[in-house]
């Protein structure tokens, strides 16, 4: 215990008011361990904070405090909130962050136990594929049985499951199930990999976490140590935490016992990548004196929202009790859309959004559409452009996934671990310095044949036995004294200037010059951005204590960032992603398409009722990341696979009690018949016509329903600047260069030329998202929005 110094604005009694009965309760019991679980919108971060902030006030050292999190965005809010109510300095003190941030930290002080450098890198995904697919091609593997990817997983969750080479040689059943699929070198592949990267000095993310369950187990003196300085641990989203991080978590908490666990088994969704909902269901059984308690009223949603949520919840039978409730207002019910295709589908999300921020005065920031898959998107986003509503893709590719940004890092870690082979691969011949793809494959034979890294073998060159002449070994030498040049200035500089040093003097910058092209000079654009980046990060260090601005602590940080951490765009968009992206986040109207049997729940995703209920989970994370409105939409034919097929209304629609559901769908759907039935004589009028028989009981609803209740008004088509005329068949005299057009594909934009005559005339128009088509006019189906005198 020591004395604790508040911030000039504390006070105990006034922040301690702001929690309800049941969020209290949680927060000031200091010892023994406690499972808090939180229903959807129900304030558990409010709880973790005051919580620490109440530790910290009755004497516990902020340094004898764990907290762990799933994300950068949640460690980072719960800190800034402590240090409002306790201070900044305290706040500081504080181990805080994600389950990989902090074990890499850990890993940076005692990773020499395990033989590990204190700064060894850290391998992205796309780092971990590429060394993965470079040792499938050196074994000379067929790469369409041993698919990089399918590899990677494979291994991922071995070692997510603790399952290491050796554990892996133990057990036939893995074997032999590697076998079944073709894959009977997976054991070999998985040593070359784990032996590689212990060469490179380097860890991929599932290593963070299976090396710091190494290090607690083989070394108790390390354990020991970290378990007295971690007396109070406390976990956020308890239920997405795989085998690994429960091991580790129970190792630290073994001790003391006074460990804080907060979830909700309701919004248990991430099993594909290894998250254990059992960890949660059996907190009780793994320690004695555990105390309950639950936070079930939401202060989110409606009370339509909850209602449709804890409906559908209802339905697994895998669950801890608890009611969710609300006493926010009654709101609207859950709208329910029925389209033809994926097409009308877009296109109701789009004028729904439209025609709502419009009538309401909203943001688009305050809409997100949310789907199963990824592939979902692209109807939503024809839709969005054509309305010209700005969106957010979330889950796309990442700044520091881009080539640019990646070529630069890459000089960067090679910089601080000269060992990494994948960085060096990267950069030994980019930009161009004359050293082929030949010279590199001999350089990774004579390092695997010596037993060195690559760049040991380029620093002895030599000495070694190579076939390489000597024109080239003068390239490699300059290329080691280049990257030499930059170690000695790193033990001095700050990564700014280091990294703009590099970008000038590696011909980096020089090489992007040489393309003007858009895409180029967007290229050029990101790498200034990732400079300022940097010069970010060193200017912030400055106000932090104990706080470096070298190069090791940027690229940790960017190691451990994610997608959503460093959104730093124009915030007024809608946002576009996947559920499981989703997960907490919140937004007032939120659209979840795609809703049919096999694609949400997933087909393949219903094998067993685990599988089923996860999906189950899923929808009810989705469903409660509304604030004010929720859309639910289908349709009755998709493009899957390239082929159109027929759709089923999902059965999550089903379970939603009737009192929280609207159909906004008319009960006639606007068809253009292909016959006229006229051709086929008089309908007899006694005869019994047989309707198709309803599949869902989300239809069966709209027969009980008065006509009217199905009646929506059709959004408006925005009124064309001029005349409109559909340019088909033959030329049309009225399109001349310099109309604003638009197209159904490709939306609005510009007549540039227009050559040949009747069936021949072809109009160059260029887009306004910068692509340039020719189009055939008796094809293209153009709608002249402004003409050239306009």
């Amino acid at each position: 215990m020591r004395n604790f110094t508040p911030s000039k604005n504390f006070s105990l009694e006034k922040y301690l008011s702001q929690l309800n009965e049941a969020q209290l309760a949680p927060t000031v019991q200091i010892d023994g361990p406690m499972i808090i679980i939180a229903g959807a919108g129900s304030g558990k971060t409010r709880v973790l904070t005051f919580r620490i902030a109440y530790l910290m006030s009755k004497g516990v050292d902020a340094f004898n405090i764990l907290a762990l999190t799933f994300t950068n965005k949640a460690a980072k809010e719960m800190k800034g909130r402590i240090a409002d109510i306790v201070g900044d300095g305290e706040a500081k003190n504080l181990w805080m962050g994600t389950f990989h941030s902090v074990f890499a930290k850990i890993l940076r002080f005692e990773g020499h136990h395990l033989g590990f450098p204190s700064n060894f890198t850290i391998y992205d995904t796309q780092d971990s594929q590429k060394l993965m697919g470079s040792i499938i091609k050196e074994m000379g593997l067929d790469k369409d049985i041993y698919k990089t990817k399918q590899v990677y997983s494979r291994i991922s969750s071995y070692k997510n499951s603790l399952v290491t080479v050796k554990a892996y040689y133990k057990n036939p059943e893995l074997m032999e199930a590697d076998a079944m699929a073709r894959r009977p070198r997976i054991g070999e592949i998985y040593k070359e990999y784990v032996d590689r990267c212990f060469k490179a000095g380097a860890m991929d993310f599932d290593d963070l976490l299976l090396r710091t369950n190494e290090l607690l187990t083989r070394f108790p003196a390390v354990l020991a140590q970290y378990q007295n300085r971690f007396r109070y641990i406390l976990v956020d989203e308890y239920q997405d935490t795989n085998h690994s991080q429960y091991l580790i978590v129970r190792a630290l908490a073994d001790r003391f016992q006074n460990i804080c666990v907060v979830g909700d088994d309701a919004q248990s969704i991430y099993a594909f990548r290894g998250a254990n909902i059992s960890n949660i269901l059996n907190f009780q059984k793994d320690y004695d004196g555990v105390n309950m308690y639950r936070l079930e009223q939401n202060y989110r949603s409606t009370k339509c929202i909850v209602g449709a949520a804890n409906s559908v919840i209802e339905h697994n039978k895998t669950k801890l009790d608890k009611i969710v409730w609300t006493a926010n207002d009654e709101g609207e019910k859950v709208k329910v859309h029925r389209a033809l295709t994926d097409g009308d589908e877009g296109r109701y999300v789009a004028s729904t959004i439209w025609e709502t921020k419009m009538n309401e005065q909203l943001h688009n920031s305050d809409f997100a559409v949310l789907y199963r898959t990824n592939a979902q998107s692209r109807a939503i986003e024809d839709a969005l452009r054509k309305r010209d509503i700005p969106y957010r893709i979330y889950g796309g590719l990442s700044f520091y996934q881009r080539k640019e940004i990646k070529d630069l890092t890459a000089y960067l870690r090679l910089i601080l671990n000269p060992s990494d082979e994948e960085a060096l691969k990267r950069v030994i011949n980019y930009p161009a310095r004359g050293i082929g793809q030949t010279t590199v494959d001999r350089l990774i034979v004579a390092a695997n044949g010596y037993g060195k890294t690559i760049f040991e073998v380029l620093k002895n060159l030599d000495s070694i036995d190579i076939n390489i002449n000597g024109g080239t070994k003068n390239k490699l030498r300059d290329f080691v004294t280049l990257i030499e040049s930059y170690q000695v200035m790193n033990q001095t500089a700050n990564a700014f200037d280091l990294a703009e040093h590099v970008t000038k003097t590696s011909g980096l910058i020089r090489e992007l010059n040489k393309d003007a092209t858009p895409e180029g000079v967007v290229k050029m654009d990101n790498v200034q951005e990732l400079l300022n980046g940097i010069k970010d990060f060193v200017e912030g260090q400055l106000e932090l204590a104990d706080a470096g601005d070298s190069l090791a602590e940027f690229l940790e940080d960017i190691a451990l960032a994610t997608d959503l951490d460093g959104d730093k765009g124009d915030p007024d968009h809608v946002a576009l992603m996947t559920i499981h992206l989703a997960k907490g986040l919140e937004f007032g109207h939120v659209f979840i398409v795609g809703l049919e049997e096999d694609l949400f729940p997933s087909g393949m995703s219903m094998n067993t009722r685990s599988e089923l209920e996860e999906e189950r989970r899923l929808f009810y994370v989705a469903l409660t990341r509304a604030e004010k409105q929720a859309y639910l939409t289908y349709t009755l034919s998709r493009y899957r696979w390239g082929k159109l097929i027929d759709a089923e209304p999902s059965r999550f629609i089903e379970e939603i009690d009737e009192e929280f559901v609207d159909i906004v769908t008319p009960l006639r759907e606007q068809r253009n018949p292909m016959l006229d039935q006229s051709i086929f004589g008089d309908i007899e009028p006694n005869r019994i016509r047989f309707a198709k028989p309803k599949t869902a009981k989300i239809l069966r609803k709209e027969s009980k329903k008065k006509p009217e209740k199905f009646q929506i008004s059709t959004p408006k088509k925005m009124k064309p600047l001029a005349d409109t005329e559909e340019v088909s068949g033959s030329f049309n005299t009225k399109l001349e260069v310099g109309n604003t057009v638009n197209h159904d594909r490709f939306g609005r934009g510009e007549v540039m030329t227009i050559e040949g005559t009747g069936a021949d005339a072809k109009a160059e128009i260029k887009f306004l998202n910068g692509d340039t088509k020719k189009l055939l006019l008796r094809f293209a189906k153009l709608e002249i929005l402004r003409t050239k005198q306009d």
